[in-house]
């Protein structure tokens, strides 16, 4: 397959090479058509397919795409409903194209259409089997982040490094959301990527272990024309687990890692609030410690609502309904998270804080995996 760049037609011995854009979208409806324009242009160089996956977005960006496919065939919409998530979205895409090569881009006008074929050509020169737009490359150029988030994006892309397959040190930017790849050799490791990890091309690099042939483009990064970043507290949140993930071997599932550091903080609200009533109240230790437990579990229910189980919010009445659930699901191991740490503390050591761990520990397993399919409907 020969890639065209001069813009006349290949040979007869040598088709044009098919190549598939994924634009993952969600309320773009002001940045994907001007973005296609450009895109569509590239149809002078390969044969193009370009797939628009759209997590059924308010502003009208499905609605957009669909007419504008009716009059130009290299178009096509993948509009999910009830499914979300920008790697999940990626995945989607990637293996419902039908190119040899693959593009992953933004929708939003941060990446340049020209580094398509760019990234393109390094891909066959070079034959590798993934091509990086990078915005941390020496030749790179930013202009769309602004300092913080460079500074946090560098900060990432460090602790990305650490967790990563050595064969991997020389890459620049683990977090980027332009890259390109060869999909027969790709399609295994793609089945194999966490669609609720931080990045897709972390998650992708992670499970290859190492086994691609790599390299790095610059890119010149661009402004946002319309709307906001989507990055917010929940998307740091993702890039901590993955990070734990990786270090862990994989051997943890992604949400037990996030579920127990939510823990972490249940145990902190806990304890703090049983020296509060103990200390500053009064109230003996097996009389507080029933509030605190209580306590400690609403706690726990509402990070893990915003932040574990993100993707299956709760909302609105649901969302006390959830409450009740939960706090159904953690009875029985909250009395016997009171019974341990009672029983510890007349008869092992009379040291509250061991006697709160002693119970914490043994309720985590039941919570974690009761809470996940009664509470929020995942496996």
């Amino acid at each position: 397959m020969a890639l065209e760049t001069d813009g006349k037609a290949a040979s007869a011995s040598a088709p044009a090479l098919r190549v598939s854009i994924v634009l993952p979208t969600y309320n773009e409806r002001y940045n994907i058509e001007p973005l296609l324009a450009k895109l569509l242009l590239l149809k002078q160089h390969v044969d193009l397919e370009i797939l628009v996956v759209d997590d059924d977005s308010a502003d009208g960006t499905a609605e957009l795409v669909r007419q504008l496919a009716h009059h130009e065939p290299s178009l096509r919409l993948i509009r999910r409903v009830g499914r979300a998530g920008l790697a999940s979205a990626i995945k989607e895409g990637l293996l419902d194209a039908t190119g040899d090569v693959a593009v992953v881009m933004d929708s939003d006008g941060q990446h340049e259409p020209a580094s398509v074929l760019r990234a393109i050509e390094t891909l066959q020169q070079q034959e590798l089997d993934l091509v990086i737009g990078s915005r941390f490359h020496a030749q790179a150029e930013i202009l769309g982040l602004s300092g913080r988030r460079e500074q946090g994006s560098s900060w990432a892309n460090r602790c990305a490094r650490f967790s990563l397959s050595r064969a991997y040190d020389s890459l620049t930017d683990y977090m980027s959301g332009f890259f390109a790849l060869r999909l027969d050799e790709a399609i295994p490791l793609l089945r194999a990527v966490d669609v609720n990890g931080f990045k897709f091309l972390y998650e992708l690099l992670a499970v290859s272990k190492g086994r691609l042939r790599v390299a790095e483009i610059p890119l010149s990064f661009q402004p946002r024309i319309h709307g906001r970043s989507k990055l917010d507290l929940a998307i740091v949140w993702d890039f901590l687990i993955s990070i734990l993930h990786s270090l862990s071997f994989r051997i943890l599932p992604r949400r037990a890692i996030s579920f127990g550091l939510v823990g972490s903080t249940g145990v902190l609200v806990q304890v703090l609030l049983c020296q509060l009533l103990t200390g500053l109240g009064g109230i003996n230790f097996e009389r507080a410690l029933p509030f605190a437990v209580v306590a400690a579990a609403t706690s726990n229910y509402l990070i893990n609502n915003v932040l574990t189980f993100r993707f299956a919010r709760l909302r609105g009445f649901a969302l006390l309904r959830g409450l009740l659930k939960f706090l159904l699901v953690s009875s029985l191991p909250a009395l016997a998270n009171v019974g341990l740490a009672i029983a510890f503390y007349e008869n092992v050591a009379r040291d509250s804080l061991w006697a709160q761990l002693a119970g914490i520990i043994v309720v985590f397993v039941w919570n974690y995996a009761a809470s996940s399919r009664f509470v929020w409907n995942t496996p």
